[in-house]
């Protein structure tokens, strides 16, 4: 996407460092290998924006799946094809496990062969605890029935009973559940109602459920298949334990609540968009300011809900600089790069942020050197990790300090949910030194001088998308719209 009405970001003037902007160590969070033995997010589709959607004819069933999942750019590295919920039926089969209601999914293995066919991966949505109502089922290979497991001290909820995971039985039911998945095709579970977590579930959960996680995590271990499982959502990361529980077990961790506009005729709104990427900087900079947890791999890679870059406004509900932040700011966390646009209705926009090989590589980098926020000039303390309207974040620099990735954004006035609670009004000058950034020459992550390529330009003020734009060795500024950002790849030069 073009745009003249810019100034080049090594023009603007450098706005002056005070005392108060001095720059410290910069610590710089990777991702490590996942419980589940993944070292990428999963890039791919998920069903449940275009359920959601109001006025939509979208019917969740297996040929409508199909027809979305056979338009996904598998050579993009776009290959997940992930279920939500309402596939499965409100009872279990003989031995009290989920499986498809074969009304909407006839033959569900068929669908996972045919993706495999393509290189494809099918992925399921499940809630923790087992259906109430398959209490008198025994449990494959035991005679232990399912009932005497529940843990009947916890509430009920969504027609579900959680486990007493004390007592011998439940883990050769997860056991039993996750071969029978796997025999069907299945690569990749998503489970939902998670806690302690996932707030406004319109019941009472119970108190902790983590427990599922370790079940899960040791069935997908014993499974014919790999499989990777994803927590869901918003959980509450307040507790190391339960985090390091999550981390152990698990390859992904939701961080927000949905992002969608349910009923509505638009996916999702802008507000959402900046609760989630402030929920983000949360999770980021837990990792980046615990000494515990500096110089240690992340390992569970953060979900910031679907991605909804792929439509025009009338169906996204974002404008194009707000649909290039979401994409710029997904890929800068190394988040999962799920979307869930209608692949049948993708404009060239949408195209470009989910397939452009440029910024794919730029998400390869991430999905090693996920960034991190450092607060520019004009903010109340510039090099800090605030959360603030005018924004820079920073991903990397490598091994060698060879490469970084570096983002600028306005985020336009808060909308309620956003956390910063400021409002600027119309274009600012988003302005870092590099000192801010950790990568000045002299600094441990240091150059002296980086040569800078502008990937994606947002879309407005920021320029053009691919562009490359010299040599930088004080500082990086962009004057940015409300709601736009910009990616720069930077390489490092003598």
């Amino acid at each position: 996407m073009r745009n003249n009405r810019y100034p080049s970001l090594l023009t603007v003037p450098l706005i002056a460092a005070t005392a108060t902007t001095a720059a410290s160590q910069l610590f710089i969070p990777f991702y490590g290998t996942s419980a589940n033995g993944f070292n990428a997010p999963p890039r791919g589709w998920n069903s449940f924006g275009m359920q959601a959607r109001g006025g939509t004819t979208f019917t969740l069933n297996q040929a409508n799946i199909q027809s979305q999942c056979d338009l996904l750019n598998a050579t993009a590295g776009y290959t997940l094809c992930s279920l939500d919920s309402g596939w499965s039926g409100n009872g279990g089969d003989q031995f009290g496990r989920l499986v498809p209601d074969t009304s909407l999914f006839p033959n569900l293995t068929a669908l996972a062969n045919h993706l495999h066919s393509q290189g494809k991966l099918l992925g399921i949505y499940a809630l923790p605890g087992a259906l109430s109502g398959d209490a008198g089922v025994t449990v494959e290979g035991t005679n232990i029935k399912l009932g005497s497991l529940f843990d009947t001290s916890q509430p009920s909820y969504n027609l579900r009973q959680t486990f007493d995971f004390s007592k011998n039985g439940v883990q050769q039911w997860h056991n039993s559940v996750v071969n029978n998945w796997a025999a069907m095709g299945v690569d990749y579970i998503k489970l939902d109602f998670m806690t302690p977590g996932s707030p406004d579930a319109g019941e009472t959960l119970p108190a902790n459920n983590s427990l599922a996680a370790v079940a899960y995590h040791k069935a997908i271990q014993q499974a014919s298949r790999p499989m990777r499982l994803d927590l869901s959502w918003k959980l509450d990361r307040n507790s190391a334990a339960d985090f390091f529980l999550w981390r152990g077990n698990a390859d992904g961790l939701r961080l927000d609540q949905d992002i969608n506009n349910a009923g509505q005729s638009t996916f999702l709104g802008f507000s959402t968009v900046q609760r989630t990427i402030e929920q983000y900087r949360s999770f980021i900079n837990q990792q980046e300011e615990d000494p515990a947890r500096q110089g240690t791999p992340i390992m569970i890679r953060p979900d910031m809900d679907n991605m909804y870059t792929g439509n025009a406004q009338s169906l996204t509900g974002l404008s194009n600089v707000q649909r290039y932040t979401v994409a710029i700011h997904w890929v800068g966390a190394g988040a999962n790069l799920i979307t869930g646009s209608d692949l049948s209705q993708l404009d060239t926009l949408g195209r470009e942020l989910l397939y452009d090989p440029e910024f794919l590589s730029v998400a390869d980098f991430t999905a090693q050197y996920p960034m991190q926020p450092k607060n520019p000039f004009g903010t109340s303390n510039p090099g800090s990790q605030a959360s603030e309207q005018l924004q820079a974040w920073i991903a990397g620099p490598n091994a060698g300090n060879k490469n970084a990735v570096v983002v600028l954004a306005n985020y336009g006035p808060d909308l309620g949910q956003g956390g910063f609670n400021k409002n600027l009004q119309g274009v600012q000058l988003v302005n870092i030194s590099l000192s801010l950034l950790g990568i000045a020459q002299g600094q441990p992550n240091g150059a002296p001088g980086w040569s800078v390529r502008r990937v994606l330009g947002g879309g407005g003020s920021g320029g053009p998308d691919h562009g490359d734009l010299g040599t930088t060795r004080s500082f990086l500024a962009s004057n940015l719209g409300p709601g736009e950002s910009v990616l720069y790849y930077l390489t490092a030069t003598d």
